[in-house]
């Protein structure tokens, strides 16, 4: 699962980054976990690291 941190400043990369326009931002990025594949790609891009992929079980 994708989580933003409260370090996001909002800068949007990760938005321009998702092919799955599963983020918006509106003050900090905000995740449609029904849209997100999980590509991890706003992770890689993420200029403040403020956004992680954490494993979870099943």
């Amino acid at each position: 699962m994708i989580v933003i941190t409260e370090s996001c400043v909002g800068c949007a990369t990760c938005m321009l980054v998702c092919p799955a326009d599963a983020i918006r931002v509106e003050g900090k990025a905000e995740i449609n976990y029904e849209l997100c594949k999980n590509c991890k790609k706003c992770v890689l891009y993420c200029p403040l690291e403020a956004i992680n992929f954490v494993e979870t079980a099943g």
